[in-house]
């Protein structure tokens, strides 16, 4: 029920859309001849894809998410393991052509692939199911052995959780697979913007694992003005960042964390 609720809201609240129903408003409200209403809606429209898209909005949602935890200079000599959380793989294009197309995180499964032969004998999780809930796709779990064989790793190594939906199930399925003994050393990779609440989850489940950060979106130098990247770029960066902040916020008031966010 969570999973479905959240994905309904954020359906409406995600910068884009919003501004189309608040677009939509607007011509409704001027059809019923409310104009007060309606250019109020037409001028939030425009306010909210004027921020999302030209401004650096986005970057300054994102610089305090990557910035919370770095990769470690020294890794202990006794890792036990690997574990990649899903969202690199365009799931309903797998789905129907059986590949490994990848998507603007797929720089997760490219540093488990670096990491896998770094450390060649350590165990590859790949933690990840379909969280899709309005498009039929194929979950990370299913695709992510084709391409990390393509890229070397021996297929044995892989061990995957298909379960998940989100990132609460991906920190509760993997412990449930692994199950990680005292003093354990467990590499996590995602998204630095994701670290965060990945981290929050895992440490909650009591899986401490020592985070592995991918998949930058900012330089960490943006301050506050008009945006030096490209619209369509800003603006994703505004919908990642937000739904990130709307996570770690929701996560913590129904008691999934113990705090919004975890100690470095």
């Amino acid at each position: 029920m969570f999973h479905l609720a959240s994905a309904i809201f954020w359906g409406l609240v995600q910068p884009f859309n919003l501004a189309m129903f608040l677009a939509l408003a607007g011509a409704v409200f001027s059809l019923l001849r409310w104009r007060r209403l309606g250019a109020f809606s037409a001028a939030a429209a425009f306010l909210v894809l004027s921020l999302s898209g030209w401004t650096t909005l986005g970057a300054l949602l994102l610089q305090p998410l990557e910035e919370r935890f770095q990769r470690p200079s020294n890794v202990p000599d006794t890792v036990a393991g690997i574990i990649v959380l899903g969202g690199g793989f365009e799931g309903a294009i797998n789905l129907a052509r059986g590949g490994y197309e990848l998507n603007a995180s797929a720089d997760r499964f490219v540093e488990a692939a670096i990491l896998a032969h770094r450390f060649p004998t350590l165990p590859v999780i790949v933690s990840g199911g379909s969280g899709s809930v309005f498009l039929e796709g194929e979950g990370d779990a299913q695709t992510a052995p084709r391409l990390l064989e393509g890229l070397g790793v021996d297929p044995a190594r892989i061990r995957l959780e298909g379960r998940s939906r989100d990132t609460f199930e991906n920190a509760r399925f993997t412990r449930e697979l692994v199950q990680p003994g005292d003093g354990q050393t467990w590499l996590l990779i995602t998204s630095a913007f994701h670290m965060p609440r990945s981290v929050a989850l895992f440490r909650a489940q009591g899986f401490d694992v020592v985070p592995w950060p991918a998949d930058y979106r900012t330089t960490g130098r943006e301050g506050i003005g008009l945006s030096h990247d490209n619209v369509l770029d800003s603006l994703a960066n505004t919908t990642t960042g937000l739904r990130e902040w709307i996570g770690l916020f929701a996560y913590r008031l129904t008691g999934r964390t113990p705090t919004l966010l975890p100690e470095r």
